[in-house]
């Protein structure tokens, strides 16, 4: 039997859902106090046997920032003239954000029709199983991977990668190779093997309109009184109208390069409310080549039992999701002129940014490589999308070792993730276990390409 066929056959077999419930059973939270037990085991009882029995040396190193969890890496060196190849997983996942379906746990895995429900089947547990199988499958195969491995596994991405960035620069040498290659988010959609390059950032904006403590009668005060929640909606509206598009052009980026334009061309996306966003963008290029800004939380008063008061004081959080070549430094102190100008000086801003943006460029000789190979492994068009929509810490990769990144997601956008019933879906990791096992088979062969 070929690679891909033994790569459907062990899905089909039931060996990657009996491997996946034993991953899912570990509840490694990242967030809360009682996770942390649980994420060590994981690492010790799963991913370092799973790393070693790649012939991996595997050290687990303390992280820099106290906020986060520890740092797992396995290193198969088979000859250092090969070239080298850098994965990466996280072992955490978020918490419990409601009750799931039909009585389901999310610490067991439950097959229902072509879906297996479970807390981290496809953020990430399921993902990165997917990659270490197709590398075990490879390793079967040839004796041999052809190539140099390092894997390196973070504990903390659920809360924002907290140690990562100064992990990558202290480390440098243990983690240099040619090229990452990882799996996180999700496909274009189901029916749809997708590669992307990079992801957005993300900005928190907390507005707040502290005028007074307490409310004041609307009767008596009504017209003479600012309105801290009038303000804050007016406020708003001057940064990111009723449709959804930005009016302050020191939130978006300079321009949307015409290699973004190209490799968006052909990509569907389908937009539940075509009136919404910039209409001189096509849905595919705002969302994964363009700046959008969203009010998250808003705020005054008890809106369930209102009262007939002015109240003193009114919020919001507000996020920008935004790509490479925004100038994020620039954002608190453009929205405060931009406030102050339009007679809200009274609007408190602060920003706090997550995940920074990057991306690997369109033109990448490892970008054409990965895409050419997987286009002939699907058999139809592999979707090269330059920013995946959320958040990831593909920033260090690019900016701190120097990497190209290859992101080949082995989930969907109905997946779930972060919500009640996460589920990873059967076909798509069928034919996620048999892209991944091409890729890091033709690995070994690929054209050689300088490191940045």
């Amino acid at each position: 039997m070929d690679l891909p066929g033994k790569a459907r056959a062990h899905v089909d077999s039931g060996a990657l859902f009996t491997e996946l419930a034993r991953l899912v059973a570990y509840p490694t939270v990242s967030d809360a106090p009682e996770g942390r037990a649980a994420v060590q085991a994981y690492l010790d009882e799963v991913l370092t046997p799973a790393l070693t029995g790649l012939g991996c040396q595997v050290t687990q190193h303390a992280n820099p920032d106290p906020a986060g969890g520890p740092f797992l890496v396995g290193v198969r060196t088979e000859d250092p003239g090969l070239p080298t190849l850098l994965c990466y997983g996280h072992a955490d996942v978020v918490g419990e954000a409601g009750q799931w379906g039909e009585g389901r746990s999310p610490w067991t895995l439950t097959a229902e029709g072509d879906r297996w429900y479970g807390r981290g089947t496809a953020d990430n547990k399921g993902q990165h199983l997917i990659n270490l199988t197709a590398l075990r499958l490879v390793l079967a195969e040839r004796g041999k991977l052809g190539f140099n491995l390092k894997f390196l596994f973070e504990t903390g991405e659920e809360i924002g990668s907290p140690g990562l960035t100064e992990f990558a620069a202290q480390e440098k040498a243990l983690l240099a190779a040619d090229v990452l290659i990882a799996s996180d988010g999700p496909r274009l959609d189901a029916a749809t093997p997708t590669l992307f390059l990079g992801a957005r950032g993300g900005v928190r904006i907390d507005l707040d309109v502290d005028l007074r403590p307490g409310g004041h009668h609307s009767g008596n005060w009504g017209g003479i009184l600012r309105n801290p929640a009038t303000t804050l909606a007016a406020a708003i509206a001057s940064l990111v109208d009723g449709h959804g598009r930005i009016q302050v052009p020191a939130l978006l980026p300079p321009e949307l390069p015409g290699s973004v334009r190209e490799a968006l061309a052909d990509v569907v996306v389908e937009a539940p409310d075509a009136t919404w966003g910039d209409p001189r963008l096509t849905p595919a290029e705002r969302l994964y080549g363009w700046n959008t800004l969203e009010v998250l939380a808003l705020g005054a008063a008890d809106v369930d039992r209102p009262v007939n008061a002015i109240p003193g004081r009114a919020r919001a959080v507000l996020q920008l999701r935004y790509v490479a070549g925004t100038d994020v430094d620039g954002i608190a102190p453009a929205i405060r002129e931009h406030l102050a100008k339009r007679g809200f000086p009274m609007v408190s801003v602060r920003t706090e940014t997550a995940f920074l943006a990057s991306r690997t460029p369109v033109d990448d000789p490892w970008a054409s490589w990965a895409k050419s190979t997987l286009d002939a492994v699907a058999g139809r068009p592999v979707a090269l999308l330059p920013s995946f929509g959320g958040g990831l810490p593909n920033h260090v990769f690019t900016d701190v070792l120097g990497l190209a990144t290859l992101w080949l997601p082995h989930s969907y956008p109905g997946c779930r993730q972060h919500a009640p019933d996460e589920h990873l879906l059967v076909p798509v990791a069928r034919e996620g276990l048999v892209l991944a096992t091409a890729l890091f088979d033709a690995f070994s062969s690929a054209p050689p390409t300088p490191r940045r």
